[in-house]
C-alpha cells in the first residue's frame, strides 16, 4: 500500500517539528510538506499532494484551522482534515453531528504524544473515518431515551472505542475479549442504533455520528 501523504500546520515551530518527526517513525505515512500558516498553504496548494491534512485549529493568521480545514475540503473534498487543539471545543463536534461531516477528526495537542493515538488518527481518517481524542469521548454522555442511552455498559464502551479509532483487533486487546466478541458486539450496537449498512455513510462513521447527535457535553 502506498503511504498516508500527511500535510502539517502548525504555527509552533518545535511542536510542528515534533509532529513531523513523530509521524515519520511509520512507515506507512509520509510528511509531504509543514507550514506555519493558512495563507501559504493556499498559495501552494496546487503544488502539494496529501492524503491528510493536520491543522492547528489555534493557527495564527486570519483563518484558523477549521476555517482552512473547510476551504481545503471545498476544494479537495476526498482530503481527510485531523485537527489540533489546545483544549476541548464542543463547537466543533456540533458542526460534526449537524453536517454529517466524515473524514473529519478531532485530538487535543497533548494526545500527540501518544504515537499510536496520533497514527491511528491519520490512518482512520485517510480512510474517511471520525477519530476523537479519548477525553471527548469521556466527556460525552447518553441523552435520555437515546438509542446509545439503550446500549448495555460494554456496548457504550465499545462504540466509544469505535470513535476513538480502534478497529475490532484493536478493541478486543483493549478490552481483553475476543476478536468475535467484539464482532457480535459491534453488530449489536448498530442493530440498536439503527445503522443502515447499505447506506450512503461507513458503517462505523454512521454510528460515531448517531453516538455525537444522541449525547451532550457533561
Amino acid at each position: 500500500m502506498s503511504p498516508v501523504k500527511v500535510l502539517v500546520v502548525e504555527d509552533e515551530h518545535l511542536f510542528r517539528e515534533m509532529l513531523a518527526i513523530t509521524l515519520s517513525t511509520d512507515p506507512e505515512i509520509q510528511i509531504v510538506a509543514s507550514y506555519s500558516n493558512a495563507a501559504d498553504v493556499l498559495a501552494d496548494l496546487d503544488t502539494l499532494s496529501f492524503n491528510v491534512a493536520i491543522l492547528d485549529i489555534q493557527l495564527g493568521g486570519e483563518m484558523n484551522g477549521h476555517e482552512l480545514g473547510m476551504q481545503l475540503r471545498r476544494l479537495r473534498p476526498e482530503v481527510g482534515i485531523v485537527l489540533l487543539s489546545n483544549f476541548l471545543e464542543f463547537a466543533f463536534l456540533n458542526a460534526l453531528r449537524r453536517r454529517r461531516m466524515s473524514g473529519w477528526s478531532y485530538l487535543l495537542k497533548d494526545s500527540v504524544t501518544d504515537v499510536a493515538t496520533l497514527q491511528r488518527a491519520v490512518k482512520g481518517t485517510a480512510r474517511g473515518d471520525i477519530v476523537l481524542d479519548s477525553r471527548v469521548t469521556a466527556h460525552l454522555q447518553a441523552r435520555r431515551e437515546s438509542r446509545v442511552a439503550a446500549l448495555t455498559e460494554r456496548e457504550r464502551e465499545i462504540l466509544s472505542l469505535i470513535a476513538e479509532g480502534y478497529n475490532n483487533r484493536a478493541i478486543a486487546d483493549k478490552v481483553n475479549i475476543t476478536t468475535k466478541s467484539v464482532e457480535n458486539t459491534v453488530n449489536r450496537v448498530f442493530h440498536k442504533m439503527e445503522i443502515n449498512r447499505n447506506g450512503d455513510l461507513q458503517p462505523r462513521v454512521a454510528a460515531v455520528l448517531t453516538y455525537l447527535r444522541e449525547t451532550r457535553a457533561r
